[in-house]
């Protein structure tokens, strides 16, 4: 059964790039810099509004209460196995597909124009990314972003959902700033739901490379992270 997500409430500027940064570092793999991070993430998520407030609150008792292994195996198996759940946003809208190169090269263009550089360690729609970017680099121009990729921003919440995660209100946070699913928006997920993301069967390029030759762009193999590292 769908959920809805929870309604909009009122975010000022402070507490969306505060919300964001904080569901960035709680999508990131669970190592221990971000263990170390969770007494000045409560006190930062204390300061929001119920609706960002309450589901991150929870997944921080999450984080609490499991063990680093466990967090880690889940994070995997979640994030890195389930392409349902996968972290790319532009995944949802693109497949592994000409058009999704495109679609990459548009984030470069957005962060290159705040003055921000990635270091190449992830692709630029990573969702952890976005959030970061959304938060300390340009708050307007990341949640044009977010809102243009709110389909498959609503499927991985409903995925993560559906399965138990308990990732899922890191989602539920998300969702919380942004606006409420407009009837197209639906549509837009019940599509992706029946269909699943768009499939193309010809070579690979990545995201850089000239547009007029450009093939699809595949999803990070899943790897296991070893002790310590970020995924």
């Amino acid at each position: 059964m769908r959920t809805k997500p929870p309604k909009t409430a009122g975010f000022g500027d402070a507490e969306l790039a505060t919300a964001w940064q904080a569901a960035s570092l709680l999508l990131g793999y669970p190592d221990e810099e971000l263990l170390a991070r969770r007494p000045l993430l409560r006190r930062a998520v204390a300061a929001l509004p119920a609706p960002a407030a309450e589901p991150l609150g929870r997944f921080l008792d999450h984080l609490d209460a499991t063990p680093p292994q466990r967090l880690a195996a889940d994070y995997v198996t979640t994030f890195d196995q389930r392409k349902r759940c996968c972290l790319y946003l532009t995944y949802y809208a693109c497949g592994d597909t000409r058009k999704r190169g495109m679609a990459l090269l548009r984030f470069q263009q957005a962060y290159q124009a705040a003055g921000l550089e990635l270091d190449g360690t992830e692709l630029p729609d990573h969702l952890a990314v976005v959030l970061e970017f959304a938060a300390t680099g340009d708050l307007a121009e990341g949640r044009r972003l977010l809102v243009e990729h709110r389909a498959g921003l609503e499927l991985l919440r409903l995925s993560l959902t559906e399965a138990g995660s308990p990732w899922a209100p890191v989602l539920d946070a998300v969702s919380a700033t942004l606006p409420p699913l407009t009837g197209r928006t639906e549509e837009a997920v019940a599509r992706l739901i029946a269909e699943g993301p768009p499939e193309e069967t010809v070579g690979l390029a990545p995201y850089g490379a000239d547009p007029a030759t450009a093939g699809p762009v595949p999803l990070p193999d899943p790897v296991v992270p070893v002790a310590g590292a970020r995924s």
